[in-house]
């Protein structure tokens, strides 16, 4: 197994970066979810803090690692505009944070992507070109970038994405302080791996005992396929109900900061995913894209008896999801 490992970021360059975010990203709540069904699905015992992400900007985390980038482009670059490759999250938010600077975006999306999102992109001034899937998406972006001179902001890979990704972890740790508690686990799911490295990589530093889950969909399982063979892999398709988490490859920064956190990668499937986002609709009153209820539906199935009478952070990273969609998964039985 391959142990190299990266740079990573200091608890004070993950502070300093917070700072120079300031109000262009809400320091997002956390909650201490006490309910009788979640005692249910996860054991009376064990304690769930959410960190509610999906009322970040734009709905989900991605602004972070987006603004951490864009904010050190120079001016000729920001009037050149920037371009990215998403499923949807990665898109929407590199419209607003076009639109906060100044700038402009034109994203590359598969044309299955949510009609929502879309819409939503688009809403923010960016410019949407749709494909066919996600590998051509990385091609169309190349071209882009060679004919319009923008700037490619990717949607997972690079220390200043991580050093981004990285303040959700350090602000779940110092509010469960602050409110007089601690956690012994953490939880948050993997689309190509950036949220997961930087959350891990602050809670680790600032929590060395706390142990970091991640999980990914059965159907795109590309960090788990890393882990095993101890360097960067790839998926041939994307098979899941959790687009948002449906990257193609892992990449090399990324991937090393994740074997050098992270303690453990799990699998849950696509039914798993639907009774956590019940669960969130129930217990929580959250309607959440399936992407944001994964890392509770590990706590509920992989790891619920691993965990169970612990103190558990559950990081719900994101809720751009259209009704009818989400009521089409949440009544599916």
């Amino acid at each position: 197994m391959s142990t190299t490992q990266v740079e990573a970021p200091t608890i004070e360059a993950i502070r300093a970066n917070r700072a120079r975010l300031g109000d262009l990203i809400v320091t997002t709540p956390i909650r201490l979810l006490v309910d009788d069904a979640v005692g249910a699905a996860v054991g009376d015992s064990t304690l769930v803090w959410l960190k509610e992400e999906l009322f970040q900007r734009t709905g989900s985390f991605k602004p972070r690692g987006a603004l951490s980038v864009m904010l050190d482009l120079d001016p000729p670059a920001l009037a050149r505009g920037v371009t990215g490759v998403s499923a949807g999250n990665h898109a929407i938010s590199l419209g607003y944070c076009a639109r906060i600077l100044g700038s402009t975006a034109t994203v590359v999306m598969p044309k299955n992507a949510n009609p929502f999102r879309v819409q939503v992109c688009r809403e923010l001034g960016a410019t949407v070109v749709l494909v066919d899937n996600v590998h051509d998406a990385f091609d169309r972006v190349k071209e882009i970038e060679a004919t319009e001179g923008r700037t490619f902001v990717h949607p997972y890979e690079g220390p200043k994405t991580a050093l981004g990704t990285a303040s959700v972890g350090l602000e779940f740790i110092d509010q469960v302080t602050a409110a007089g508690g601690s956690l012994d686990a953490v939880i948050v799911a993997a689309g190509g791996g950036g949220l997961t490295a930087g959350v891990a990589c602050a809670v680790k530093q600032m929590s060395p005992g706390t142990e970091v889950f991640v999980v990914e969909p059965e159907g795109a399982d590309s960090l788990t396929r890393s882990f095993k063979a101890g360097s960067p892999q790839s998926i041939e398709a994307v098979r899941t109900i959790a687009d948002s988490l449906g990257a193609p490859r892992c990449e090399p920064y990324s991937f090393a900061l994740n074997r050098q956190f992270v303690d453990e990668v799990v699998l849950v499937d696509d039914d798993q995913i639907r009774d956590a986002m019940r669960l969130l609709f129930r217990a929580a009153k959250l309607a959440v894209e399936p992407a944001g209820a994964a890392a509770l539906a590990a706590l509920m199935y992989p790891l619920r008896n691993r965990l169970e009478g612990k103190s558990v952070g559950v990081v719900v990273c994101g809720a751009n999801i259209d009704p009818e969609t989400f009521s089409k998964h949440i009544t599916q039985v």
